[in-house]
């Protein structure tokens, strides 16, 4: 009887509402560390001297820190300094600082990927350097980066369950809720939540796939 109302309609109601904080979540946090991934990979790839050095700096200290202590920071430790972020808010940041130092690795490779004949060619048709970082590199380099890139975002998803450390109501968070409520269901309950991050990244992961046989072949 108390398995079932493991899985009983309230139970979860409530699991589903988990899953879409972790959703809106890892949404968010994809779009942005890509934003700012890209722009921190160009800044390092141009070797601007100023740009390239903060862009290499804040990269190399960000990706060397584990994303749990990232979050941390971006809840307990900004709140000494007197800016609370509500809990959702504060794991996206967190997460996004974190992503995009790696992500901004990803396209650096991409972008370092781009056969150099292609940029002496365009260079000599006349392109300037921006030019040819718009129209060849930039495209050329992005399309590489997509089989990494997903894999990066498959790995936010999951990480989102981090969160359960400073009480995201996201899915990791509200399973734990409903097995403590209930003898004998906490395998069940666990099954039943690397079921759906299962079938949410495999889905992503095949997705990609066929994005990239039909960009690249």
């Amino acid at each position: 009887m108390d398995l079932q109302n493991t899985f009983s309609s309230t139970s979860l109601s409530f699991l589903l509402e988990g899953f879409l904080v972790t959703l809106q979540v890892a949404l968010f946090a994809i779009l942005l560390s890509f934003i700012f991934g890209i722009l921190l990979g160009v800044c390092r790839y141009t070797r601007v001297p100023l740009l390239s050095h903060l862009a290499t700096a804040y990269i190399e200290i960000v990706r060397n820190l584990p994303l749990l202590l990232i979050i941390f920071f971006g809840y307990f430790g900004l709140r000494e300094w007197g800016l609370k972020l509500p809990v959702t808010l504060s794991v996206i940041v967190s997460m996004t600082l974190f992503t995009s130092a790696l992500v901004a690795e990803i396209v650096r490779s991409g972008l370092n990927s781009v056969d150099k004949g292609l940029v002496e060619a365009s260079r000599s048709q006349g392109f300037t350097y921006i030019q040819t970082l718009r129209h060849i590199v930039l495209p050329l380099g992005l399309k590489l980066t997509i089989p990494p890139m997903v894999s990066q975002f498959i790995s936010l998803i999951k990480d989102t369950s981090l969160a359960v450390v400073i009480s995201l109501p996201e899915m990791t968070h509200n399973a734990q809720i409903i097995y403590n409520k209930h003898y004998n269901a906490t395998i069940p309950m666990l099954i039943l939540v690397a079921l759906v991050y299962f079938i949410v990244n495999y889905s992503l992961s095949r997705a990609s796939r066929r994005l990239e046989k039909k960009l690249i072949g």
